[in-house]
């Protein structure tokens, strides 16, 4: 007797469900079969071939002139440089205050040298050598000035105890020089014995006087 096969819950091949199974087959990827004969050695393959991809990623390259010259001047240009800040107030009147202190100390010191006080005699001695004379002797008779150092002209004259005086006599004096000599020289010929004299007269300035004398002896 035939036996009947018992009912089964299974879907039929014409379900919706099994429908919708075999509508997304083609997304599995199933082995094929192995269609090489049995006992037959696969054949050698030789070195697989690179596959050309249908697309690179990455960077797309473009030809062309490049890049021009105004584009690099664009992109060289150099920026103007940014001008320090300026110095406090305070600080640029310290940097100036010095030189201009120097500057102003270097006038007054040449207005004083120029428009200073003028020449002035301090002091006037005179010495007589020697102090004793023979037949034909010479007497050196030497007047020491003493000054304030400022520079200018001393006139002065000798008188001399004979009744006769020189001329009138000038010293140039140079910007720090505080003393002058004066020279007299007297000389005196034939016997005789005498006790002579010498007065040196300053007439710059004040006027100052100073004597001194000698003797002089021939037989």
């Amino acid at each position: 007797p035939a036996v009947t096969p018992a009912p089964s819950d299974r879907p039929a091949p014409d379900d919706a469900a099994y429908s919708a199974t075999v509508l997304a087959s083609h997304w599995i990827q199933r082995p094929g079969p192995d269609e090489t004969p049995a006992g037959q050695p696969a054949a050698e393959q030789g070195p697989a071939q690179p596959v050309r991809p249908d697309r690179v990623e990455g960077s797309v390259l473009r030809f062309g002139p490049g890049v021009t010259a105004a584009a690099r001047q664009r992109t060289h240009v150099t920026l103007p440089a940014v001008p320090p800040p300026p110095a406090p107030r305070g600080r640029r009147l310290r940097r100036h205050a010095l030189p201009a202190l120097v500057l102003v100390c270097v006038l007054a010191f040449l207005a004083w040298q120029r428009l200073g006080p003028p020449l002035e005699v301090n002091t006037v001695t005179v010495t007589a050598r020697p102090t004793a004379l023979g037949c034909g002797g010479t007497a050196d008779l030497v007047g020491l000035v003493t000054t304030n150092g400022r520079p200018g002209t001393l006139s002065y004259r000798w008188i001399r105890s004979d009744g006769t005086a020189s001329g009138l006599l000038k010293e140039e004096l140079v910007r720090g020089q505080r003393q002058a000599r004066l020279h007299l020289r007297w000389t005196f010929e034939g016997p005789g014995h005498r006790t002579a004299r010498a007065e040196l007269r300053i007439l710059s300035g004040t006027a100052r006087t100073a004597t001194t004398g000698f003797a002089y002896d021939c037989r």
